[in-house]
């Protein structure tokens, strides 16, 4: 059992050893869309390990490469989807913005300032910054984050039934 903490959060939630960090999220009834169901493959569980980075598991190729698509990645950024814990000692820390599933989610907003940056589901740029208002025009120039994150889901459905290369071994 490993004690990982969160950003904002007094107690610590306690997981098994190899835990996703997004179990730790969630049990703090923290925010996640995962758009695509947890695979590594998008930015909505990007999160930032502010302490204990080694503590975790290695990053994976699949997660380095998601990863490089992220606006505001930083040297500690990770993807808690894919991040496994294996050491006591991590502290997690979700970047500042709500993201979106689609642009519906923003319909019931118009009119109304944005009260956090609002990120893209799927790179985490900022679409609306923190106390731009909410435009009908701005939110028809979202429906490409629908579009978006449907790609996404369908891509992620055919990665797990690929069939397995077999590669000899050297």
């Amino acid at each position: 059992m490993k004690n990982v903490y969160v950003e904002h959060h007094v107690d610590p939630v306690v997981v098994l050893t190899n835990s996703r960090v997004t179990e730790v999220l969630l049990a703090k009834q923290e925010r996640l869309v995962m758009a695509c169901g947890g695979k590594g493959l998008c930015a909505t569980c990007h999160c930032y390990i502010t302490q204990g980075q080694d503590k975790l598991s290695v990053m994976t190729p699949r997660e380095r490469q998601a990863l490089q698509m992220l606006a505001d990645r930083r040297p500690n950024s990770r993807l808690a989807c894919q991040a496994k814990v294996v050491g006591e000692g991590v502290k997690v820390e979700l970047p500042q913005g709500r993201f979106i599933d689609s642009s519906g989610d923003l319909e019931q907003l118009i009119g109304r300032r944005a009260t956090e940056n609002i990120l893209h589901p799927i790179d985490g740029a900022i679409l609306i910054e923190a106390g731009k208002l909410i435009t009908r025009t701005r939110v028809r120039e979202l429906n490409q984050v629908d579009v978006d994150v449907a790609e996404m889901r369908t891509m992620s459905l055919t990665i797990d039934s690929q069939p397995k290369r077999w590669m000899p071994r050297m």
